[in-house]
């Protein structure tokens, strides 16, 4: 059944305003081009994108060339104003851009020793110096990063023991000082978003990031997808059980899973007993085992790196023999410092273990990759709701 003329129009202005934003700014000869489109329906919808405000003339294409030059559109950068927190345990990072993901202002700010409430006016407090250090007036959207689980049938932050009280209430005191649409999305879900958009998985729509951080987690990817689970605790990894540590986890703790060989504690531990070292206050604010695979690195400490592969292979093939994704990033801070020697090591633990083949590689965001992810997520969810939902 062919499309309405609404529809139609629809369609063709979400195309214009995706070529816009991924290759402006453009021509209507050039938009013409690349949508296939004819000259007259060109026409007519830049004139309607203009009057909505999402459009503009911002310069002449083939200014050196005689006689009238062409009109270049591109998108109303300033028609929407965005911001992107990662949240942690420790620390809150924070980054203010225009519809376009231009940053205006970005700032991060320690956490440690601060109790739920001062803790929260905190947070709070740092994105709205940064809006305002921005000079925005008014945030369209808020996207959050946050460890813990998301709950798929509200979208919130699910409440659990391990986490400070004040990551939970942080949507709700956001929605009512910025009057802003207010996003969240587990940590390390938007890493892998980044790492699939812009990182180690650009090739990839299918594969698995494993979180190396302070803690451990993973991502699940399938056909491009997220994929959360049930209850939205697919990639709780910490919890699973794996020979090494001794005991068991339960429902309350981790101390039993893969958290206790794979945890940031746990690698720095593991460096000791090989005998890395690196200088108090090398960690500001990086996970300690982020900080012991560098040093490691740096001093050539093979036997050491060898054992941590041989701890994280043990994960990737539990993730490898249930879901086969064919391919497992190392993500986090932990698993961007080994880079691909170290994943090169696990690759082939990981082969003598499994059956399946199991490419393995270093994530190349690092920590930095859950506020990016973020900024993807709310600048995504923000021009679908201004240049209408893809189709």
């Amino acid at each position: 059944m062919p499309a309405s003329p609404s529809t139609a129009r629809a369609i063709n202005d979400r195309l214009a305003l995706r070529l816009l934003q991924d290759q402006g700014p453009l021509t209507a000869g050039q938009l013409k081009d690349l949508t296939g489109l004819s000259r007259p329906t060109v026409a007519d919808l830049v004139e309607r994108l203009q009057d909505s405000g999402l459009v503009r003339v911002v310069g002449e294409a083939g200014a050196e060339r005689r006689g009238p030059n062409a009109r270049l559109y591109g998108i109303v950068a300033d028609r929407a104003h965005l911001a992107a927190l990662d949240v942690r345990t420790t620390s809150v990072s924070v980054v203010v851009t225009d519809l376009l993901g231009a940053t205006l202002a970005e700032a991060s700010l320690p956490m440690e020793g601060h109790s739920d409430g001062p803790a929260l006016e905190r947070a709070v407090a740092v994105l709205e110096r940064t809006v305002e250090r921005a000079g925005v007036r008014r945030l369209h959207s808020v996207g959050i990063g946050a460890p813990g689980l998301i709950d798929p049938a509200t979208g919130e932050l699910r409440d659990s023991a391990s986490l400070p009280a004040w990551h939970r209430r942080l949507v709700p005191a956001l929605q009512e000082r910025l009057h802003a649409r207010v996003l969240v999305e587990n940590e390390t879900n938007l890493a892998a978003v980044a790492e699939l958009r812009e990182g180690a998985a650009r090739d990839r729509d299918t594969f698995v990031l494993l979180w190396l951080g302070h803690g451990v987690g993973a991502a699940v990817l399938l056909d491009g997808r997220l994929r959360r689970g049930a209850s939205g605790g697919a990639g709780e990894i910490g919890f699973l059980p794996v020979p090494g540590t001794g005991s068991l986890p339960s429902a309350t703790g981790c101390a039993g899973g893969f958290h206790a060989l794979a945890g940031s504690s746990a690698i720095r531990a593991l460096a000791g007993e090989y005998g890395v070292e690196h200088a108090p206050g090398d960690e500001g604010g990086e996970p300690a085992g982020a900080v012991a695979v560098r040093a490691a690195l740096a001093a050539g400490a093979d036997d050491f790196l060898d054992a941590l592969a041989d701890r994280l292979a043990l994960g990737a093939a539990a993730v490898s023999a249930v879901l086969d994704p064919g391919c497992v990033v190392l993500g986090g801070e932990a698993g961007h410092a080994g880079g691909p020697g170290l994943a090169a090591r696990v690759e082939t633990r990981l082969a003598a273990l499994s059956p399946l083949r199991t490419e393995v590689r270093a994530g190349a965001l690092g920590g930095a990759a859950v506020l990016r992810g973020a900024l993807l997520t709310v600048r995504d969810a923000a021009q679908d709701e201004l240049f209408g939902p893809s189709r």
